[in-house]
């Protein structure tokens, strides 16, 4: 049971990463790029 609970947990904070990357790269923004990529001259795109 505790397996389970740990599995959820991990999942849930794998889930809510992705979610946020993937905001953050709509809204222009990229850890690749120094989280601007207006400056990166498009190599994050």
């Amino acid at each position: 049971m505790g397996t389970v609970i740990v599995g959820v947990i991990v999942v849930a904070i794998v889930g809510t990463s992705l979610a946020t990357m993937v905001r953050d790269k709509k809204k222009g923004k990229s850890i690749q790029c120094g989280n601007d990529c207006k400056h990166c001259g498009g190599g994050c795109h």
